[in-house]
């Protein structure tokens, strides 16, 4: 046990208290940030941010389409999860599933004018949630600095 600890505070040492506490409020705040734009749309009968956040990756695209694992390595969705999501959008006819032209084994999600419209009709919401808990708390020069931050992190590696 105490060389267990001995360890785990070797790699704490190697970091320093600056980070780790940065670290942890990066993901509180994502956390926090999160849960606020779900409840304002909840509140507002709008469907959860990931529906948003799937058309919307759809939607920005020319054809309005995407095959699934692309549309996969643009949301923050697991394999798994962003199947049974897409499987809901297409029930509720926001998206439908169309064999791929290139490949016929695979299919492609697009977007539906319901889809859209949804996406519009979401959007006021999300921004007023955006504004509310996250613009008005940073000055532009913030935000940009903030936004230059967060790339580094998204950037591919070399």
């Amino acid at each position: 046990m105490q060389q267990s600890r001995r360890k785990l505070s070797d790699m704490t040492e190697a970091l320093s208290k600056g980070a780790v506490r940065a670290w942890i409020l990066v993901l509180r705040a994502q956390q926090v940030l999160l849960e606020r734009v779900e409840g304002d749309l909840k509140r507002a009968r709008m469907p959860p941010l990931g529906w948003y956040d799937v058309l919307l990756e759809l939607d920005r695209v020319d054809a309005g389409r995407l095959r699934q694992f692309e549309l996969g390595e643009k949301v923050l969705l697991t394999k798994h999860n962003l199947s049974r999501l897409v499987d809901r959008l297409e029930n509720e006819g926001l998206v439908e599933r169309q064999v791929c032209a290139e490949d016929r084994r695979g299919s492609d999600v697009v977007i539906t004018r319901a889809g859209r419209a949804l996406l519009k009709k979401m959007w006021p919401v999300y921004r007023h949630a955006i504004a509310e808990h996250f613009a008005r708390r940073l000055s532009e020069d913030e935000a940009r600095q903030l936004a230059d931050i967060m790339q580094r992190f998204i950037a591919r590696e070399p």
